[in-house]
């Protein structure tokens, strides 16, 4: 073994995935572009908006820059109280908890309802967020197949656990395909567990004025199920929040880590998500138009309607779907590529999400950009097959 170089094997993998077509790059955009978006998370239409800018202009001249510590030590505003209680009136929560990011709620909110001891039953397309918070609970961990609640309750009943908990998402990223809401809290109700459901696609899409698919099945509210989201996408800012009970809440205020160890929410991203929320909030049909506009990206496209903001074309081979996103940004068009480990083998894709404020205009340009891209994507796809 030599010990030149430790960090040899670090070219190696770099090597690996350039031959494989999963070399990842940044690439930093311009605070202006003429390309048209389909890759980000902005639902709505409101990053830019004037009254989400004036927002956090307002909190960041009324609090500072920055939270200047913890939740519990000093970063909790009066601000972060106001936009947790709004949250949760929205969704029909009992209350909310805000904490730096969504992949932080999502952390924070299963290991401190998991623990050795317990189960935890995992959607198999459950976002990264929540496989990492699997690894992290000391729980028992069993990943149930896509979609499948029958599995989900043989695995619940089986247990020898007293405590367990469900993990899925309500809209799933990759596919933009929806959790069985409804049945998996009866099978979840009926075996004495949790249901966690990381609304981080359907908070401001899904339901009525946006509040969300669980809010849609009419589970809202209920004491055995907890609702993460991010306010990163329908909210046009950033952070995370757990919606839940109020035992459930000050639960995680004692015991979540990434709650209790981690900077608070910069006040900017908070008053920029209140300002977000009741732009909805005045404007519920820009969840309907949301939808609407991800009808017309799949219409264009070739691919079946779809339930969410989230259109999945499938490509196939990981350089086809990379070369394709390429050939998109050449001509003016931004779309999401989705590649292993994201997506599994054989199924990278063009991830396209729609925006609330498409105009007419552009998407006449989306439908001769993509009618080339695909239609050479596609033959060469089925070539190389």
């Amino acid at each position: 073994m030599s010990s030149a170089d430790p960090l040899s094997w670090l070219d190696e993998r770099a090597a690996e995935r350039v031959d494989a077509g999963l070399r990842r790059e940044l690439r930093a955009r311009a605070p202006e572009t003429a390309s048209i978006d389909l890759a980000s998370n902005d639902y709505l239409g409101l990053v830019r908006h004037p009254e989400v800018i004036d927002g956090a202009i307002d909190s960041l001249r009324r609090w500072g820059a920055g939270a200047t510590g913890s939740r519990l030590v000093t970063g909790t505003t009066a601000e972060h109280e106001l936009l947790e209680r709004e949250l949760a009136e929205f969704a029909g929560a009992q209350s909310g908890l805000v904490f730096a990011s969504g992949y932080a709620a999502n952390l924070g909110a299963v290991t401190a309802l998991a623990g050795r001891g317990s189960l935890v039953v995992s959607d198999a397309g459950s976002h990264a967020s929540l496989v990492d918070a699997c690894r992290l609970s000391r729980a028992r961990v069993e990943v149930a197949a896509h979609r499948d609640v029958e599995a989900v309750d043989r695995l619940l009943a089986g247990r020898a656990e007293e405590r367990a908990l469900v993990l899925t998402d309500s809209v799933f990223s990759a596919d933009g395909d929806l959790a069985p809401l409804a049945d998996l809290h009866r099978v979840t109700r009926a075996n004495g567990a949790v249901l966690i459901v990381d609304e981080a696609h359907g908070l401001g899409v899904r339901g009525q004025g946006g509040r969300g698919l669980v809010h849609e099945a009419g589970l809202a509210g209920e004491p055995d199920l907890v609702i993460t989201a991010t306010l990163s996408k329908g909210f046009a800012a950033q952070g995370g929040v757990v919606l839940a009970s109020e035992r459930v809440r000050a639960h995680l205020i004692d015991s979540a880590r990434t709650f209790i160890f981690d900077t608070g929410l910069a006040p900017a991203a908070v008053g920029a998500a209140r300002a977000a929320l009741a732009i909805l909030r005045r404007e519920p049909e820009l969840a309907t138009r949301v939808l609407d506009r991800a009808a017309d990206l799949a219409r264009i496209a070739g691919v079946a309607q779809p339930d969410s903001a989230v259109v999945s074309v499938v490509l196939g081979e990981a350089q086809v779907a990379y070369d394709a996103a390429q050939a998109c940004r050449a001509r003016g068009l931004s779309v999401g590529c989705f590649r292993p480990p994201s997506v599994p083998e054989g199924t990278s894709r063009l991830r396209l999400t729609a925006r609330a404020n498409l105009t007419e205009a552009e998407l006449a340009t989306i439908a001769t950009v993509l009618g080339e891209v695909l239609a050479h994507a596609r033959t060469r796809q089925a070539v190389s097959a």
